[in-house]
Protein backbone atom coordinates (compact mmCIF):
# COMPACT_ATOMS: atom_id res chain seq x y z
CA UNK A 1 0.00 0.00 0.00
CA UNK A 2 1.39 3.38 -1.01
CA UNK A 3 1.79 6.19 1.51
CA UNK A 4 -1.03 8.11 -0.21
CA UNK A 5 -3.41 5.20 0.32
CA UNK A 6 -2.20 4.78 3.93
CA UNK A 7 -2.99 8.43 4.62
CA UNK A 8 -6.54 7.88 3.33
CA UNK A 9 -7.32 5.33 6.05
CA UNK A 10 -8.96 6.64 9.19
CA UNK A 11 -10.87 5.29 12.18
CA UNK A 12 -14.23 5.66 10.42
CA UNK A 13 -13.11 3.56 7.45
CA UNK A 14 -11.71 0.86 9.73
CA UNK A 15 -14.98 0.65 11.66
CA UNK A 16 -17.02 0.40 8.46
CA UNK A 17 -14.61 -2.23 7.12
CA UNK A 18 -14.88 -4.30 10.28
CA UNK A 19 -18.68 -4.06 10.30
CA UNK A 20 -18.96 -5.03 6.63
CA UNK A 21 -16.71 -8.04 7.12
CA UNK A 22 -18.62 -9.18 10.20
CA UNK A 23 -22.11 -8.65 8.71
CA UNK A 24 -21.25 -9.64 5.12
CA UNK A 25 -24.05 -7.35 3.99
CA UNK A 26 -24.13 -3.69 3.04
CA UNK A 27 -27.72 -3.41 4.26
CA UNK A 28 -27.09 -4.98 7.69
CA UNK A 29 -23.85 -2.99 8.08
CA UNK A 30 -25.71 0.24 7.32
CA UNK A 31 -28.35 -0.55 9.96
CA UNK A 32 -25.72 -1.43 12.57
CA UNK A 33 -23.68 1.71 11.82
CA UNK A 34 -26.75 3.96 11.68
CA UNK A 35 -25.92 5.09 8.15
CA UNK A 36 -27.74 4.98 4.83
CA UNK A 37 -27.14 2.05 2.50
CA UNK A 38 -25.76 4.30 -0.29
CA UNK A 39 -23.27 5.82 2.17
CA UNK A 40 -21.98 2.39 3.19
CA UNK A 41 -21.87 1.30 -0.47
CA UNK A 42 -19.73 4.35 -1.28
CA UNK A 43 -17.44 3.57 1.66
CA UNK A 44 -17.05 -0.02 0.45
CA UNK A 45 -16.13 1.30 -2.97
CA UNK A 46 -13.51 3.55 -1.39
CA UNK A 47 -12.12 0.68 0.69
CA UNK A 48 -11.81 -1.44 -2.46
CA UNK A 49 -9.82 1.35 -4.13
CA UNK A 50 -7.52 1.72 -1.12
CA UNK A 51 -6.90 -2.01 -0.55
CA UNK A 52 -6.96 -3.10 -4.19
CA UNK A 53 -9.29 -5.96 -3.26
CA UNK A 54 -13.03 -6.63 -3.69
CA UNK A 55 -13.26 -7.46 0.06
CA UNK A 56 -16.86 -8.77 -0.36
CA UNK A 57 -18.10 -10.67 -3.43
CA UNK A 58 -21.44 -12.22 -4.34
CA UNK A 59 -21.96 -15.85 -3.45
CA UNK A 60 -24.79 -18.39 -3.67
CA UNK A 61 -26.29 -17.32 -0.35
CA UNK A 62 -25.33 -13.66 -0.34
CA UNK A 63 -22.02 -11.85 0.06
CA UNK A 64 -18.88 -13.77 0.95
CA UNK A 65 -15.51 -12.51 2.20
CA UNK A 66 -12.47 -12.71 -0.07
CA UNK A 67 -9.24 -14.30 1.09
CA UNK A 68 -7.71 -10.85 1.49
CA UNK A 69 -10.87 -9.77 3.28
CA UNK A 70 -10.31 -12.45 5.91
CA UNK A 71 -6.83 -11.02 6.53
CA UNK A 72 -8.26 -7.50 6.69
CA UNK A 73 -10.79 -8.62 9.31
CA UNK A 74 -7.97 -9.53 11.70
CA UNK A 75 -5.99 -6.39 10.88
CA UNK A 76 -9.01 -4.10 11.28
CA UNK A 77 -9.72 -5.54 14.75
CA UNK A 78 -6.11 -5.05 15.80
CA UNK A 79 -5.97 -1.55 14.33
CA UNK A 80 -9.11 -0.38 16.13
CA UNK A 81 -7.91 -1.90 19.41
CA UNK A 82 -4.64 0.05 19.08
CA UNK A 83 -6.46 3.27 18.22
CA UNK A 84 -8.85 2.81 21.16
CA UNK A 85 -5.89 2.20 23.48
CA UNK A 86 -4.23 5.42 22.30
CA UNK A 87 -7.40 7.51 22.48
CA UNK A 88 -8.68 6.25 25.83
CA UNK A 89 -6.99 6.67 29.23
CA UNK A 90 -5.18 3.62 30.60
CA UNK A 91 -7.04 1.43 33.09
CA UNK A 92 -6.97 2.54 36.71
CA UNK A 93 -3.88 1.44 38.60
CA UNK A 94 -4.82 -0.95 41.41
CA UNK A 95 -1.87 -1.62 43.76
CA UNK A 96 -3.48 -4.72 45.25
CA UNK A 97 -3.57 -6.51 41.89
CA UNK A 98 -0.57 -5.08 40.01
CA UNK A 99 2.30 -7.36 39.06
CA UNK A 100 4.52 -4.52 37.92
CA UNK A 101 8.27 -4.60 38.57
CA UNK A 102 9.35 -1.28 40.11
CA UNK A 103 12.96 -0.08 39.88
CA UNK A 104 14.34 2.22 42.54
CA UNK A 105 17.86 3.66 42.73
CA UNK A 106 19.31 4.37 46.16
CA UNK A 107 22.72 4.63 47.84
CA UNK A 108 23.74 1.83 50.16
CA UNK A 109 23.42 3.83 53.39
CA UNK A 110 19.63 4.03 53.02
CA UNK A 111 19.38 0.24 53.28
CA UNK A 112 19.34 0.24 57.07
CA UNK A 113 16.19 2.24 57.70
CA UNK A 114 14.40 3.69 54.66
CA UNK A 115 14.53 0.79 52.17
CA UNK A 116 13.06 -1.82 54.58
CA UNK A 117 10.19 0.57 55.29
CA UNK A 118 9.54 1.03 51.56
CA UNK A 119 9.57 -2.73 51.02
CA UNK A 120 7.18 -3.24 53.94
CA UNK A 121 4.69 -0.77 52.49
CA UNK A 122 4.88 -2.28 49.00
CA UNK A 123 4.36 -5.79 50.38
CA UNK A 124 1.32 -4.58 52.31
CA UNK A 125 -0.34 -2.55 49.58
CA UNK A 126 0.85 -4.39 46.45
CA UNK A 127 1.68 -8.00 47.43
CA UNK A 128 2.03 -9.15 43.80
CA UNK A 129 4.38 -6.33 42.75
CA UNK A 130 8.17 -6.68 42.63
CA UNK A 131 10.81 -4.17 43.62
CA UNK A 132 14.40 -4.05 42.37
CA UNK A 133 16.79 -1.81 44.31
CA UNK A 134 19.67 -0.54 42.17
CA UNK A 135 22.67 0.49 44.27
CA UNK A 136 24.07 3.84 43.22
CA UNK A 137 27.81 4.09 42.77
CA UNK A 138 30.27 6.33 40.96
CA UNK A 139 30.04 4.24 37.80
CA UNK A 140 26.24 4.24 37.58
CA UNK A 141 24.67 6.96 35.42
CA UNK A 142 21.38 7.39 37.26
CA UNK A 143 20.31 10.32 35.05
CA UNK A 144 20.49 8.16 31.92
CA UNK A 145 18.79 5.27 33.77
CA UNK A 146 15.83 7.53 34.64
CA UNK A 147 15.60 8.73 31.05
CA UNK A 148 15.69 5.28 29.43
CA UNK A 149 13.35 3.67 31.95
CA UNK A 150 15.85 1.46 33.76
CA UNK A 151 14.85 3.33 36.93
CA UNK A 152 11.45 4.68 37.96
CA UNK A 153 12.93 7.07 40.51
CA UNK A 154 16.07 7.65 42.56
CA UNK A 155 16.66 8.55 46.20
CA UNK A 156 19.79 10.20 47.51
CA UNK A 157 21.46 13.41 48.59
CA UNK A 158 23.34 15.39 45.98
CA UNK A 159 25.14 18.74 46.17
CA UNK A 160 24.09 19.43 42.56
CA UNK A 161 20.72 18.38 41.15
CA UNK A 162 20.01 17.95 37.40
CA UNK A 163 17.70 20.82 36.43
CA UNK A 164 15.62 18.80 33.96
CA UNK A 165 14.46 16.18 36.46
CA UNK A 166 11.45 16.36 38.73
CA UNK A 167 12.29 16.27 42.43
CA UNK A 168 10.82 16.39 45.87
CA UNK A 169 12.65 16.74 49.17
CA UNK A 170 12.03 13.74 51.38
CA UNK A 171 13.70 14.66 54.66
CA UNK A 172 16.66 16.31 56.34
CA UNK A 173 19.08 14.62 58.71
CA UNK A 174 21.80 15.85 61.00
CA UNK A 175 25.42 14.85 60.52
CA UNK A 176 26.92 12.95 63.46
CA UNK A 177 29.92 10.78 64.30
CA UNK A 178 29.97 7.07 65.09
CA UNK A 179 32.74 5.50 67.16
CA UNK A 180 33.31 2.56 69.49
CA UNK A 181 31.59 3.26 72.78
CA UNK A 182 34.82 2.63 74.75
CA UNK A 183 36.92 5.15 72.79
CA UNK A 184 38.39 7.87 75.07
CA UNK A 185 36.70 10.73 73.15
CA UNK A 186 33.32 9.37 74.22
CA UNK A 187 34.17 10.17 77.82
CA UNK A 188 36.30 13.30 77.35
CA UNK A 189 34.49 14.85 74.38
CA UNK A 190 35.24 15.09 70.66
CA UNK A 191 36.97 18.34 69.76
CA UNK A 192 37.66 19.60 66.24
CA UNK A 193 41.38 18.97 66.88
CA UNK A 194 40.65 15.36 67.79
CA UNK A 195 38.35 14.97 64.79
CA UNK A 196 41.00 16.12 62.31
CA UNK A 197 43.79 14.08 63.88
CA UNK A 198 41.84 10.83 64.20
CA UNK A 199 41.81 8.17 61.50
CA UNK A 200 38.52 8.02 59.62
CA UNK A 201 36.45 5.32 58.00
CA UNK A 202 34.68 6.68 54.91
CA UNK A 203 32.32 5.36 52.24
CA UNK A 204 33.13 5.17 48.56
CA UNK A 205 31.47 8.08 46.71
CA UNK A 206 28.35 7.16 44.74
CA UNK A 207 28.55 10.13 42.37
CA UNK A 208 31.55 11.29 40.39
CA UNK A 209 33.02 14.77 40.69
CA UNK A 210 31.23 15.81 43.89
CA UNK A 211 32.81 16.41 47.29
CA UNK A 212 30.61 15.59 50.24
CA UNK A 213 29.39 18.21 52.73
CA UNK A 214 31.82 17.00 55.42
CA UNK A 215 34.96 17.62 53.38
CA UNK A 216 33.51 20.87 52.01
CA UNK A 217 33.01 22.16 55.56
CA UNK A 218 36.55 21.17 56.57
CA UNK A 219 38.04 22.74 53.43
CA UNK A 220 36.31 26.03 54.27
CA UNK A 221 38.26 25.99 57.55
CA UNK A 222 41.52 25.06 55.83
CA UNK A 223 41.39 21.57 57.33
CA UNK A 224 41.39 18.03 56.02
CA UNK A 225 40.54 14.75 57.73
CA UNK A 226 42.62 11.57 57.56
CA UNK A 227 40.64 8.96 55.66
CA UNK A 228 42.36 5.73 56.66
CA UNK A 229 39.88 3.17 55.33
CA UNK A 230 37.31 3.37 52.51
CA UNK A 231 34.49 0.85 52.13
CA UNK A 232 31.81 0.33 49.46
CA UNK A 233 29.01 -0.90 51.76
CA UNK A 234 27.46 0.81 54.76
CA UNK A 235 26.43 -2.55 56.16
CA UNK A 236 30.09 -3.09 57.08
CA UNK A 237 30.33 0.10 59.16
CA UNK A 238 29.09 -1.12 62.59
CA UNK A 239 31.18 -4.29 62.39
CA UNK A 240 34.35 -2.31 61.61
CA UNK A 241 33.73 0.31 64.30
CA UNK A 242 33.07 -2.44 66.83
CA UNK A 243 36.58 -3.81 66.23
CA UNK A 244 38.65 -0.64 65.64
CA UNK A 245 39.26 2.90 66.89
CA UNK A 246 38.17 4.46 63.57
CA UNK A 247 35.58 7.23 63.44
CA UNK A 248 32.77 7.42 60.90
CA UNK A 249 30.74 10.50 59.96
CA UNK A 250 27.24 9.92 58.68
CA UNK A 251 23.54 10.72 59.07
CA UNK A 252 21.90 10.64 62.50
CA UNK A 253 19.21 8.12 61.49
CA UNK A 254 21.80 5.62 60.23
CA UNK A 255 23.98 6.05 63.30
CA UNK A 256 21.15 5.61 65.81
CA UNK A 257 19.91 2.50 64.07
CA UNK A 258 23.37 0.91 64.21
CA UNK A 259 23.87 1.92 67.84
CA UNK A 260 20.84 -0.16 68.85
CA UNK A 261 22.64 -3.43 68.10
CA UNK A 262 26.34 -2.59 68.28
CA UNK A 263 28.76 -1.14 70.90
CA UNK A 264 28.76 2.23 69.18
CA UNK A 265 28.45 5.76 70.55
CA UNK A 266 26.86 8.57 68.55
CA UNK A 267 28.55 11.95 69.03
CA UNK A 268 27.89 15.45 67.68
CA UNK A 269 30.21 16.40 64.84
CA UNK A 270 32.59 19.11 66.18
CA UNK A 271 32.09 21.65 63.36
CA UNK A 272 29.22 23.39 61.66
CA UNK A 273 27.92 21.17 58.88
CA UNK A 274 24.62 21.74 57.07
CA UNK A 275 21.99 19.08 57.47
CA UNK A 276 21.96 16.32 54.86
CA UNK A 277 19.06 16.81 52.46
CA UNK A 278 17.56 13.73 50.86
CA UNK A 279 15.67 14.00 47.58
CA UNK A 280 13.69 11.80 45.25
CA UNK A 281 14.22 12.37 41.52
CA UNK A 282 12.25 11.15 38.50
CA UNK A 283 12.03 11.87 34.79
CA UNK A 284 9.20 13.56 32.89
CA UNK A 285 8.55 10.28 31.01
CA UNK A 286 6.93 8.77 34.16
CA UNK A 287 5.66 11.97 35.76
CA UNK A 288 2.01 11.24 34.87
CA UNK A 289 2.20 7.43 35.15
CA UNK A 290 -0.24 6.32 37.88
CA UNK A 291 1.89 3.38 39.02
CA UNK A 292 5.02 5.53 39.46
CA UNK A 293 2.98 8.22 41.21
CA UNK A 294 1.93 5.51 43.64
CA UNK A 295 5.55 4.41 44.15
CA UNK A 296 6.55 8.01 44.88
CA UNK A 297 3.83 8.24 47.52
CA UNK A 298 5.12 5.03 49.10
CA UNK A 299 8.66 6.44 49.24
CA UNK A 300 7.44 9.75 50.69
CA UNK A 301 5.42 7.96 53.39
CA UNK A 302 8.41 5.84 54.33
CA UNK A 303 10.63 8.94 54.45
CA UNK A 304 8.18 10.64 56.81
CA UNK A 305 8.66 7.74 59.20
CA UNK A 306 12.43 8.27 59.08
CA UNK A 307 11.98 11.91 60.11
CA UNK A 308 9.85 10.80 63.06
CA UNK A 309 12.54 8.46 64.43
Amino acid sequence: MTKLKQDQLDTHLLRVLLTLLNERSVTRAAIKLGQSQPAVSNTLKRLREITGDAILVRGKNGMTVTLRGEELLVLAKQGLQIIDSIANPPPLFVPASTQRVFNLGAPDYLSVLLIPSIIEKIRTQAPHASLVIHALNAGFDYVAALENGTLDCVIGNWPDLPAHLHLTQLFEDEVVCMIHQNHPVVKHGLSLKHYVEMEHLAPSPYTLGHRNIIDNALTALGLKRKIHMTIPYFGMVPQILAKTDLIFTTSRSFALQCAKDWPIAVLPVPLAIPKMQFFMLWHERVHAAAEVQWLRRIVAEAASAVVAV
